[in-house]
């Protein structure tokens, strides 16, 4: 019998000589543009409908379109970002509000509809946001964030894991959706989105969001370039301590009174809102200079209130003298449009040195609204400064494209202070 050979065995090696593969590879620094993160991210497949190709050729020749967007993004983008990574969802949403509202937190459109992601009252009630004199949570970065991904969400559901359906329902609304699905079945019809008779808007909203992750996505294939946004937080959450006024704030955080109001473009009125949460939104670095200034204000540094119930025979004109203050601030405190006033009803009376300052400088002066035609020459720069209001104002106003030309004899809506 042939003895099988020996095999002599090898020394063990030590686990430190050879490290494992996993060791060896170093984990990739993330990206620092933020556009970046989003293309490793995208998953929806390219879609070569013509409505994607027109849309895609719409957003190509407003050549200033991308650069505003990234000004934009710079402020709420990483936010909205970071939503929709944590909840698991396709990043393409994280473009949504660039669609919805060119990422301007301050759009109207004519059908009031309001902010990033261009939420509707009714909408707004059915998914509890808060809406009241002081505060639109629909303008608030977070809160309406929030709340339009838990819609998003829901729609979701609704429609089987579809997201161009669920789309279609943000926008058209759900029954709307429905219904058309309902119709193309009863006839034998394929009841996805692209299949659907659906309002013209609708037809070309999700193209819209398509064609600009296309964009996104790929650059240099449509000959553009997209200004880079940081791949890094835009704002601290800063504590107030209470109602504080928007220009106090501003000061003691050393920046612009309209760069604090970006930040919190859900703040509607001259102060902080009294219902909310006692913070506020600051650029990255300034959180701790702000609150050390918050710490040394004194009470009558700060916004101060009296309750006072109208009695019979009041006016505002009588009230006002009674406590040293203004009709104008008066109205402005309690939401009051004209001059009649009821008994029994309570007025706010606001206390407190500078509030009345404060109040003026943030412009507190009721706006009157006019209209202007634009006049041959015209451009947002030049109407802005006539009427000392900013573009972002015009263009929010006025549902405007940024990247298209006013055209002559075009009307537009403007609030005016100061006659």
């Amino acid at each position: 019998m042939v003895q099988a050979p020996t095999v002599e065995q090898a020394p063990p090696v030590a686990s430190a000589a050879v490290p494992a593969v996993a060791e060896q590879l170093e984990p990739a620094a993330p990206p620092t543009d933020l556009w970046q993160r989003l293309r490793l991210q995208f998953s929806w497949p390219d879609e070569e409908h013509e409505t994607v190709a027109v849309a895609r050729r719409g957003f190509l020749k407003q050549k200033n379109y991308l650069p505003v967007i990234a000004e934009r993004a710079d402020f709420y983008l990483y936010h909205i970002v970071e939503a929709v990574e944590a909840r698991g969802l396709p990043a393409e949403l994280a473009l949504l509000p660039l669609v919805e509202s060119s990422l301007n937190p301050f759009a109207t459109s004519p059908s009031r509809a309001v902010g990033l992601w261009q939420i509707m009252p009714a909408t707004a009630r059915h998914l509890g946001l808060q809406r009241d004199w002081w505060y639109d949570g629909r303008r608030d970065l977070r809160d309406s964030t929030r709340v339009a991904l838990d819609y998003l969400e829901e729609l979701h559901a609704e429609f089987e894991g579809d997201w161009l359906l669920a789309l279609a329902a943000y926008n058209a609304g759900k029954g709307r959706v429905t219904r058309a699905q309902r119709k193309n079945a009863s006839r034998g019809k394929p009841t996805d989105y692209w299949s659907l008779s659906l309002p013209r808007e609708t037809r070309h909203y999700v193209p819209k969001l398509l064609a600009l992750t296309q964009i996104i996505a790929d650059p240099d294939r449509y000959g553009v370039t997209i200004p880079p946004v940081p791949n890094e937080p835009a704002f601290e959450i800063a504590t107030t301590g209470g109602q504080l006024e928007l220009l106090r704030a501003a000061e003691l955080a050393g920046i612009e009174l309209s760069t604090l109001r970006a930040y919190n473009p859900g703040q509607l009125r001259w102060a902080t809102s009294p219902d909310r949460p006692p913070e506020i939104l600051l650029p990255v670095g300034l959180k701790t200079r702000f609150e050390e200034g918050v710490a040394g204000l004194t009470a009558a540094d700060r916004v101060r209130w009296q309750h006072y119930r109208i009695e019979r025979g009041d006016s505002l004109i009588r009230i006002a003298r009674r406590f040293n203050t203004e009709v104008g601030l008066l109205k402005e405190v309690n939401g009051i449009r004209g001059s009649r006033i009821r008994a029994g009803d309570t007025l706010m009376i606001p206390n407190g040195s500078g509030w009345a300052e404060s109040l003026a400088l943030a412009g507190a002066e009721p706006a009157q609204e006019r209209g202007y035609r634009v006049r041959r020459g015209d451009s947002l720069y030049l109407i802005a400064g006539k009427f000392n209001v900013s573009i972002n104002d015009i263009i929010a106003w006025n549902s405007l494209d940024p990247g298209k030309y006013l055209q002559p004899g075009q009307r537009l809506t403007l609030y005016v202070r100061g006659g």
